[in-house]
């Protein structure tokens, strides 16, 4: 039977790997005051305990996977754990470890799910590695990585990398990251009001767009498909300012001066995990119709009580994507 309904943002947490990146963790536990909470080099966030939910049970995944009436979900490594800060030969053993168990849990249920890598982005040429190894042995979709890689998205350092994806035919997930997962978070204003997940999400995304475009990687590497996650921040909001100032950046891209910064938004494939029509209508009328994709961030605070309407169509995208048979 055909797959119908594809969900291509859901994290998943291995409890398996914590401390094995020594002392970054990740580490899970409960502190003094009885609240759980999940640490990453100096970031601690909580309250929020992993055990026994969607991103450690894969049966009460699946269970929710059959109450939202999803065929298919792509699994991504947990955006806390990305690690990209780090040293690289801690980075590398950890994404390797990560990668491995990622394989053996899709493959606990092959109809139902698939798997991206996680890479240690502060060493190319290893992330270039373990790219190989995860799609051509392990079987992986394609990779997901974090927005605050140290290098910045238009360093031609990457360039190996995107040739990389593009010869091996499979996708890149951009995913907002709040650490590096050496300090906290950048700007101590972040802390309250959980902005970190609602203003330095949002920043985040919205920045990885910019370099993208502006920096001229998909000139480079035109066959290159990425996706940035829950619309790629406010990146649609903002697009007609960014163009303004991108009409006196003599570094600007070509395709960005000659077409302009909105037109080239189309170029880039997005997940529609966003919240309210207002932001729903803005990434629609810049995005191209058949390069948006349904997410879910299954298990989080924002998860979805039920799908839209669309979800079928976004999901015939998904399979391009993916590269899906």
């Amino acid at each position: 039977m055909a797959v119908e309904v594809i969900d291509v943002h859901a994290h998943v947490v291995f409890e398996a790997l914590n401390g094995d990146a020594g002392p970054y963790g990740p580490e899970a536990g409960i502190d003094e005051a009885g609240v759980p909470f999940f640490r990453t080099g100096g970031y601690t966030m909580k309250p929020i305990s992993y055990q026994d939910t969607v991103f450690t049970d894969l049966g009460l995944r699946i269970s929710h996977l059959d109450r939202l009436g999803i065929d298919l979900q792509v699994l991504s490594p947990n955006p806390l754990t990305f690690f990209h800060g780090i040293e690289p030969d801690t980075a590398t053993d950890f994404c390797h470890r990560h990668n491995q168990l990622m394989a053996r849990t899709v493959a606990e249920a092959p109809d139902r799910l698939v798997g991206l890598a996680a890479l240690p982005m502060q060493d190319i040429s290893a992330a270039c590695d373990e790219l190989e190894r995860a799609v051509s042995t392990l079987g992986l979709k394609g990779a997901m990585i974090g927005t605050d890689i140290p290098q910045g998205f238009a360093c031609h350092s990457l360039d190996d990398l995107y040739r990389k994806l593009t010869t091996l035919n499979v996708p890149l997930f951009v995913h907002a990251s709040s650490t590096d997962g050496v300090g906290g978070l950048k700007d101590n204003r972040l802390n309250f009001h959980n902005f970190s997940l609602s203003l330095g999400y949002a920043h985040e995304e919205t920045l990885a767009v910019a370099q993208l475009l502006l920096g001229g990687v998909l000139d480079r590497h035109p066959r290159l498909d990425v996706c940035v996650s829950h619309g790629g921040g406010t990146a649609a909001f903002l697009a007609e300012k960014i163009d303004q100032l991108a009409q006196i950046d003599p570094k600007v891209s070509e395709s960005v001066k000659q077409n302009g910064f909105g037109h080239e938004l189309q170029k880039l494939w997005f997940d529609t995990h966003v919240k309210g029509e207002v932001a729903a209508s803005a990434l629609r009328h810049y995005a191209h119709a058949d390069k948006l994709v349904l997410g879910t961030n299954l298990g989080g605070f924002d998860t979805p009580e039920a799908l839209t309407a669309e979800a079928a169509r976004l999901s015939q995208n998904a399979r391009r994507l993916l590269r899906l048979p």
